[in-house]
């Protein structure tokens, strides 16, 4: 079974792993995605998040440019603000949304 997220599972697990940003301020590498990274697999994690803090906010072409159009390191967001027990709490309410599938006949 594949499961795609819908932006309201992601606004969900965002708050109830308490994070600080939002979908779109922290849209790439950011404090979601980090935090995912360190509750699963924290070694692919390099030094220096904890400064790669980037958000350029006024993306309007951003589908015509992509990522690399407004940012050299790939990120886009607050990578400072990820922790594993947010990602964990996040990855947990994902879960949990996505259980209803299991039980619907």
């Amino acid at each position: 079974m594949a499961v795609f997220p819908a932006g309201q599972d992601w606004e969900e697990a965002r708050r109830d792993a308490g994070m600080e940003t939002n979908g779109h301020e922290d849209m790439h590498a950011g404090e979601l995605e980090t935090s995912i990274l360190l509750a699963t697999y924290p070694e692919v994690i390099r030094p220096g998040n904890e400064t790669a803090d980037y958000q350029p906010d006024d993306r309007p072409h951003l589908l015509t440019l992509g990522v690399t159009g407004y940012t050299r390191s790939g990120v886009i967001g607050r990578p400072s603000l990820g922790l594993a027990s947010k990602g964990s709490q996040a990855l947990g309410r994902l879960v949990r949304s996505f259980a209803v599938l299991t039980t619907r006949r």
